[in-house]
């Protein structure tokens, strides 16, 4: 009997201590906001709270599961039988469809932590509309003045077509220039306000005369002016590649076949001179004539000297070294060799040197 009463003794004094502890009720413990406008920005609730123990309440910290939700709270300790808020705010910017997010209340109440919930779903705002002419050539406006053309196959022409408008209230007249391999073609030399046409770009890989990364420009006219600097140009960037899918099985068996170093020292070469010549060893292991199609430097320092028509067996790539512009330190280059070898038609070699 003692052990009975000692056991109701202990839970009457939990239960006594427990009431003078701080309690939080909430008149609500989550809230929806069905659905709500992206574009009508932030939305809004409230969390009331009432402390119904006998000590006085603190909120020691109030953590929303994410960045788009932002809680903001009574600071200050709640005086028993006095109330306090939690204001939860959810920022729909660019989180279309529906929501659901957790707040955590931490207090010193009896329940030392309560979780909070909203959601609801966002409904998109209106996309906007596209900007079809950003690029501004004088008074003309066109979907853009750059074009790349990708990979082009000599012997092969290619043509990207650029749409422009009249976006002013005057007539706009349209001329545009040519190139060596590069024409336009313009739809409309006289465009009316509010009238659009197109203007076409041909690339003429057959007459290019240069393998390899191609970058050109074209200069348009725009109501009889014009100038030879970039606020005129349509700047195209295309890859002229030699086309071997036609060649027989024969023929390949045949090609010429480029064995060049992949790496390359070339000593240590003497300070402030224009022209320091060396070479680069190079071989054909084939049977038909090897070509050079193109070298490519890195940068001005290095400047090669392109001799055609290698036949089988061995021989040296000239080129010249300028080394007027360099410290005395060691130096790493790449060039890239471009060749008639159906197999491995680009080579790049590292060179390596030092000057004193």
């Amino acid at each position: 009997m003692k052990k009975i009463f000692s056991v109701v003794a202990a839970a009457m004094l939990a239960t006594a201590l427990m009431a003078q502890e701080a309690v939080i009720t909430f008149e609500k413990e989550s809230h929806d906001f069905g659905r709500i406008q992206e574009s009508d920005g932030r939305v809004t609730t409230v969390f009331n709270f009432k402390n119904e123990g006998m000590s006085p309440l603190v909120l020691s910290n109030v953590r929303a599961s994410c960045g788009c939700t932002t809680p903001k709270w009574t600071r200050e300790p709640i005086e028993p039988g006095a109330t306090g808020a939690i204001t939860v705010t959810y920022n729909p910017n660019g989180r279309p469809g529906k929501f659901s997010k957790t707040i955590t209340v931490t207090s010193n109440a009896t329940e030392p932590t309560k979780r909070l919930y909203i959601k609801g779903e966002v409904i998109p705002k209106p996309a906007q509309p596209v900007n079809k002419y950003p690029a501004k050539i004088g008074d003309l406006s066109l979907a853009t003045k750059q074009l790349d053309f990708g990979d082009v196959l000599k012997g092969q022409s290619k043509t990207i077509n650029i749409e422009y408008a009249n976006q002013t209230d005057k007539v706009i007249t349209l001329e545009a220039s040519q190139s060596e391999f590069v024409s336009a073609v313009v739809t409309l030399a006289e465009i009316q306000p509010k009238q659009s046409g197109q203007l076409a770009i041909i690339l003429d890989a057959n007459i290019c005369p240069i393998y390899g990364p191609v970058k050109e420009r074209i200069y348009l006219k725009v109501n009889g002016k014009t100038e030879n600097s970039e606020a005129y140009a349509i700047t195209l960037t295309a890859n002229v590649r030699e086309d071997f899918s036609k060649l027989t099985e024969a023929q390949r068996l045949n090609a010429p076949i480029a064995d060049i170093a992949k790496e390359i020292n070339l000593g240590v070469l003497p300070a402030g001179k224009a022209k320091v010549s060396k070479t680069l060893p190079l071989s054909n292991a084939g049977v038909n004539p090897l070509y050079i199609r193109r070298v490519i430097a890195a940068d001005d320092m290095i400047f090669p000297v392109v001799k055609n028509g290698l036949k089988s067996g061995k021989r040296e790539l000239k080129f010249v070294v300028n080394t007027t512009k360099m410290a005395s330190t060691k130096y790493q280059r790449g060039i890239t060799i471009i060749t008639n070898d159906p197999r491995n038609p680009i080579q790049t070699i590292k060179l390596t040197w030092e000057v004193r």
